[in-house]
């Protein structure tokens, strides 16, 4: 039950529910909205009978209205028919006010013709003036344009290229839009882009008459930089000079009186050229018109082809740089052919400073650089090839000036050169070569004009002039009367003065270098070093080889390089006060010059040496004994009493040389004269010997053992020097006193009397004095029978030989 009472309601519900839909879908269907598809499907959705039963809401709707209507107009007839007789009533008022309005009307027109006529020419004349008005205002905005377009003619025939775009430029964005309907304005706006490219034409063509033009006045532009340069840096180094780097105040008078002289030139001709220069000072700008490029550069960045021209222009000037950079094949032979390379290279690049500052991004600070570092390659190529080609020290100075003066410019303009500078030290090793060239054959003038003789000095005023070009002091020489000589040569301070010219020579390279006094005193004493030690070195010892040179000359030497030694302490002093650096100072070098002399007098001892014995040995070669003489003369023999005084009088020239020196030489000359009549002896071509050539040749070695123990040199002790022919001696008394016996049997022995005499000597001189004794025999065979006494001797003879042969065989045997 309680289900099916459910079902009633819910039945119950969904009648009043269709109800209320149908009356929705009559209100949306009175609404006149359309369409009514959606409101018909819903009224038609799923419902039995939906059709008829909306039908009947239908049609009682319509009843509904139908019966509204009826009221409506049963309430407005009334109204309708008094309306009906009011409109009957005004008729005839209608018809008359039509009449008198027709009336009106007629009277007005006729009374309106003249006004409308006058009206009309009014018309006409209004259309007229408005027409005046258009074509004035028309022709205002046409002849601006004919005034831009004239102007923009006016500067072209001007060449006022810059200001003629600008004009075009106002032409197309303010002037031809405004009537860029009419003819004139097309033939115009199709005309520009032909002038645009004129102009760009015209610009070209003078940028390229601008860089020929800066190619050749690039050396005209260098020069007058380097030399603005060089001006302002002329008078602080002539004062510096003059202040700080007085070459001679502590240095001898007469040099220090040049130099004074020499910077007060300088001052004055520096103080003159500024004022010969003050108001001549140009730039750059002054000789080079730079407004093509100014131009060109507007031209082209107007017309939006800034680009173009950059890399154009920066093509054009590399090329330009790679063909100033190129050398003249001969530009080493001047210093024109480099001034004229060096001013070419700095004028282009302060072409290229002037447009770096003045225009924006035509070349840029990397592009200059970038420049700079390929010329500079270029250029320290080309200075090593071509410097090493000069062999004149004054040429390599002049192009270590230019080469200063071109790094300090560039460096003015912001170029960085210390890689120039570093060239500068390896033309400075180069200009110290060809110093040391010129000054080797200075040395050798000098040597080849020297008289190797002492300085002999008249008078004061002779001895102030030496000793004013060569520290010479010697206490005991100055109390000495004129005239009198000193011991040195000629040449000696001559060598002083060439070194001390040299080490000037040389700081003139120093100068300008940018370095410390350290560094160039280190300088100085390294080239001087290698003036001494090289140079002057090898000159004196091709000097002492030279076969004119004698022994005197070699004296001379010896005691020119004593002095030359000692006054190297003098140069030290003099390259000190030049630098201002003390001795004492840690790092400071020493000259090698006591090396040098040292090793040149010991070439020159041993020169002496060896011709001493040359000489002896001349001496030697013109000796002619009689080895088979019977007697001997009773005298020494010519030759060796001509080299004794040849030896005497050599050895006096030798008391100016040092003890030991002397004694040396001395010795040597004894030792080789012992040696040499030792061969004589035991020459193998000599086959005989006499007893009488023995006595002979005991009486030269009687008189050089004389002229041993007469001392011809003092300084030895006791019998040092007759010690010389010790061994000789020995020898030729075993023959005078023929003690044959003794020396057999003392031979061993330290105690023997004949402890120098050599068994294979021994043997060899007396198979000698046997074969001569032979050949006596054979000559007076006559007498042999009475001659018992010599036969007596030969048998000894014979048994000496045998006994002295096995010693010599059994000394061989033990060795």
């Amino acid at each position: 039950m309680a289900r099916k009472s459910k079902s009633n309601l819910s039945e119950l519900y969904l009648e009043e529910n269709k109800d209320q839909i149908y009356e929705n879908a009559l209100a949306e269907i009175q609404s006149f909205e359309l369409p009514l598809g959606t409101t018909l499907r819903s009224v038609y959705d799923d419902q039995p009978n939906a059709h008829q039963k909306f039908m009947e809401k239908l049609d009682a709707c319509i009843r509904n209205h139908d019966r509204e209507i009826e009221k409506m107009c049963n309430f407005h007839h009334q109204g309708f028919v008094d309306a009906i007789t009011e409109l009957l009533k005004v008729r005839a008022d209608a018809e008359k006010l039509k009449v008198q309005v027709t009336d009106t009307n007629r009277r007005l027109q006729d009374a309106g013709k003249e006004v409308i006529a006058q009206t009309e020419e009014i018309i006409r004349c209004r259309v007229q003036q408005r027409n005046i008005t258009t074509v004035v205002e028309k022709l205002q905005l046409c002849l601006p344009v004919l005034e831009m377009y004239s102007k923009l003619k006016e500067q072209m025939s001007v060449k006022r290229y810059y200001s003629a775009l600008k004009t075009m430029e106002q032409l197309e964005n303010l002037y031809l839009p405004r009537v860029s309907q009419y003819r004139f304005c097309q033939i115009m706006i199709e005309n520009l882009p032909k002038l645009r490219e004129e102009i760009k034409e015209i610009s070209m063509s003078d940028l390229k008459d601008f860089l020929e033009s800066i190619r050749k006045h690039s050396d005209r532009i260098g020069e007058t930089a380097m030399k603005q340069a060089q001006q302002q840096k002329t008078f602080s180094t002539a004062l510096q000079k003059q202040n700080n780097v007085n070459y001679g105040r502590n240095m001898h008078l007469g040099r220090n009186r040049i130099l004074e002289s020499k910077n007060e030139l300088t001052l004055k001709r520096t103080f003159e050229d500024e004022d010969e220069h003050e108001e001549e000072v140009l730039t750059a700008q002054d000789l080079v018109d730079f407004s093509p490029v100014y131009r060109c550069l507007h031209i082209y960045s107007v017309l939006g082809d800034g680009e173009v021209f950059e890399n154009y222009y920066r093509k054009q000037r590399r090329k330009q740089a790679r063909l100033v950079l190129q050398p003249q094949s001969s530009m080493h032979e001047t210093v024109e052919g480099y001034r004229r390379y060096f001013s070419q290279i700095v004028g282009f690049f302060v072409v290229e400073d002037h447009i770096l500052h003045v225009t924006q991004g035509l070349v840029t600070r990397t592009y200059t650089d970038e420049l700079w570092n390929m010329a500079l390659s270029k250029i320290i190529a080309v200075l090593r090839t071509h410097s090493s080609y000069c062999s004149d020290p004054d040429l390599v100075l002049e192009l270590k000036n230019l080469i200063v003066v071109f790094a300090d410019t560039l460096q003015g303009y912001g170029f960085p050169v210390n890689r120039l500078f570093d060239l500068l030290f390896e033309i400075r090793d180069q200009y110290n070569e060809t110093l040391l060239k010129k000054w080797s054959g200075l040395f050798r003038d000098i040597f080849e004009a020297d008289n190797y003789s002492p300085i002999p000095v008249a008078n004061e005023e002779e001895y102030r002039i030496v000793i004013s070009k060569f520290p010479f002091q010697d206490p005991e020489l100055d109390k000495q009367s004129f005239p009198k000589k000193l011991p040195m040569s000629q040449s000696v301070p001559q060598i002083y003065m060439q070194v001390k010219e040299f080490i000037y020579a040389s700081l003139k390279f120093s100068e300008s270098l940018h370095r410390s006094s350290t560094e160039i005193d280190d300088m100085l004493r390294k080239s001087t070093n290698l003036l001494l030690t090289r140079t002057l070195s090898s000159c004196l010892q091709n000097l002492i080889k030279k076969p004119h040179i004698g022994l005197t000359e070699l004296v001379q030497i010896i005691i020119n390089t004593t002095h030359l030694e000692q006054a190297c302490k003098y140069l030290e002093d003099f390259i000190s006060n030049i630098t201002n650096i003390s001795q004492l100072t840690v790092h400071t070098a020493r000259l090698y010059g006591l090396s040098t002399f040292k090793d040149a007098r010991h070439a020159a001892e041993g020169e002496i040496y060896t011709k001493l014995n040359q000489k002896i040995d001349e001496f030697i070669q013109i000796a002619d004994y009689d080895w088979t003489m019977s007697e001997s003369d009773g005298r020494a023999s010519g030759y060796l009493m001509d080299l004794i005084n040849f030896l005497r009088s050599t050895f006096q020239v030798f008391t100016h040389l040092p003890g030991k020196v002397a004694q040396t030489a001395c010795m040597s000359a004894c030792q080789h004269l012992s040696m040499s009549l030792m061969q004589m002896l035991l020459d193998s071509e000599l086959k005989q010997i006499s007893m009488g050539a023995i006595q002979q040749f005991n009486l030269d070695v009687i008189q050089c053992e004389l002229f041993a123990s007469s001392e011809p040199v003092p300084g030895f002790q006791g019998d040092t020097l007759q010690l010389a022919f010790i061994d000789l001696r020995q020898l030729l008394d075993l023959f005078m006193v023929w003690d044959w016996s003794t020396y057999l049997a003392d031979y061993g022995q330290a105690t023997s009397k004949y402890l120098r005499v050599n068994p294979s000597t021994a043997l060899t001189l007396l198979e000698k004095v046997h074969r001569g004794m032979k050949d006596s025999s054979k000559k007076n065979n006559i007498f042999a029978q009475f001659r018992k006494n010599d036969r007596d001797k030969q048998k000894l003879i014979e048994t000496v030989v045998k006994q002295l042969r096995s010693l010599v065989n059994g000394m061989s045997q033990h060795t």
